[in-house]
């Protein structure tokens, strides 16, 4: 990387839908190249196709970012010195360079006809407009010059198409890839400018680079065979000189390693593939995401960023700080990286794992909430919180883990138990009810050491009297440790449980 250069990256996405995963790590990149090289990282909404614009979307990316923890320093909401940055709001200086490469013999105006080209396709299936054919068709290439300036002045819609090279190779050095080339022949002239006055990606993308001095480009792999047009339209404008570094990213494969990872795969295989969940206006169908089934953001940027990406060594947790002080470019594969689903759920139980109580308990009490449970002592839900997190895959797992904590049980899965139930039983739980109430200290260590002892008196074995306990305390064969559950549940709730459950098991 060139020390020379201030660091600015930007995140460029189009408002047409959910954010996929692979726009998110996009993101993830330049943010994490940004801050490791404390340089700047802007949102810009590229919103030129406004036939693909979907209401809602750009709001949607906003806030993708900030539940990711990843927010920009410019974007459209927090405006800095290089706005406007959607670019739906910077048309009126696209025209000028579509201009100006016309004037230096770079462009050209292309009148053809959409019927006409599709009328092309019908003829030629590989059809695309290049050196072979520009002769040929309707643009200024071919046309007299009266004939253009006549059809100017009749106002007949045009596009304006870069002009590509016959016989050239232009190359570049990939932060990721090293030297890449290609050969302008096998490129076709792409439009810049469409008919409605709005530039085509390729055109926005290079003057807004420009105007907002982007440093370094962190984009997907599709991208690659746009470079040949973004080199020579840097060339062609005459900013060559400044022209960003490129770094692009590996594709996010599917599961199997055959092909990249869409919506549809996740809906097959049954997982999100977008950060949040989302609506489609249009159709009103739902797309789940990643928040919404449970993650935590940071097990979340943690499962992105080792998609195709490694310290270098077998550190696989790594919070946000971590990733921006290790993060390198040249630790990026180069080789797609397959999604695994089952990894993803593993980062997100080792989260939550380790994540303070205390950040935590705001989404656990909205859970609650959720199920009619309004008020809770603070105490006792960091007390049933620290006993489950350990068996939580997602965070939506809380109430699954522990509603019998809040509400006694309404039914008791004693079926296999009944058959081997005696009266002995019945007496021993009678008799515990009674000298429960009699212990001295009331915490996990003690009933499990008072409770083994009286099982050892009786002659019975733990087994037998053990499981009933927990179906009697949380209506079933789950749970965490059992003697943990009647700590938090506390004397008078565990006592009258055992007095409610007892009755089932000798019906």
């Amino acid at each position: 990387m060139s020390s020379q250069k201030k660091v600015r990256v930007r995140f460029a996405p189009s408002p047409t839908g959910g954010l996929h995963l692979g726009g998110v790590r996009t993101a993830l990149f330049n943010y994490l190249f940004a801050r490791h090289h404390k340089g700047e990282f802007i949102l810009r909404i590229e919103d030129t196709d406004q036939t693909r614009f979907v209401s809602g979307a750009e709001e949607y990316i906003t806030e993708c970012l900030a539940w990711c923890g990843i927010e920009p320093d410019e974007s459209p909401n927090k405006p800095g010195s290089f706005g406007p940055y959607r670019q739906s709001e910077r048309k009126p200086s696209y025209r000028q360079y579509a201009e100006q490469l016309i004037k230096d013999g770079y462009a050209y105006y292309a009148f053809d006809t959409a019927e006409e080209l599709e009328e092309q396709r019908k003829i030629h299936p590989n059809f695309r407009y290049s050196h072979e054919n520009r002769a040929e068709l309707r643009n200024s290439l071919s046309l007299s010059n009266e004939e253009v300036q006549m059809l100017l002045g009749e106002g007949v819609p045009y596009t304006v198409r870069i002009k590509m090279p016959e016989n050239e190779v232009l190359s570049f050095e990939d932060m990721i890839r090293g030297r890449v080339s290609f050969e302008t022949k096998l490129v076709d002239d792409k439009v810049l400018l469409k008919a409605d006055g709005m530039p085509t990606y390729h055109l926005a993308v290079v003057v807004d680079d420009k105007a907002m001095e982007i440093s370094h480009i962190f984009r997907g792999e599709e991208w690659l065979p746009s470079a040949p047009v973004h080199i020579l339209l840097w060339e062609y404008l005459g900013w060559k000189q400044e022209m960003p570094e490129w770094a692009h990213l590996p594709l996010i494969l599917k599961p199997d390693g055959n092909g990249k990872l869409s919506k549809r795969d996740g809906d097959r295989l049954g997982f999100p593939v977008y950060a949040m969940n989302w609506a489609d206006p249009k159709s009103g169908d739902l797309t789940k995401g990643f928040r919404e089934l449970g993650f935590l953001p940071e097990a979340f940027l943690n499962m992105l960023a080792l998609l195709g990406w490694n310290d270098g060594t077998e550190q696989e947790i790594f919070t946000k700080d971590e990733l921006i002080e290790k993060f390198a470019v040249e630790r990026i594969s180069k080789s797609g990286a397959k999604f695994d689903f089952e990894k993803a759920k593993w980062f997100n139980h080792e989260w939550i794992k380790q994540t303070d109580n205390i950040a935590l308990v705001v989404q656990m009490r909205n859970i609650l909430v959720e199920h009619g449970i309004e008020k809770v002592d603070p105490v006792f839900l960091d007390g049933v919180l620290s006993a489950v997190k350990e068996r939580m895959t997602y965070i939506s797992d809380f109430w699954t883990q522990t509603s019998f904590f809040f509400q006694r049980p309404n039914s008791y899965d004693v079926e296999a138990i009944k058959p081997k139930w005696n009266a002995q039983k019945t007496s021993f739980f009678e008799e515990l009810i009674v000298e429960l109430i009699e212990l001295p200290v009331w915490e996990a260590s003690a009933l499990e050491l008072f409770f083994k002892e009286k099982v050892a008196s009786s002659g019975m074995k733990v087994g037998e009297l053990m499981m009933p306990f927990r179906i009697m305390l949380v209506g079933g064969k789950f749970g965490p440790d059992v003697f943990k559950i009647a700590e938090l549940l506390e004397e008078n709730e565990v006592i009258g449980r055992i007095e409610a459950a007892l009755p089932h098991f000798s019906e």
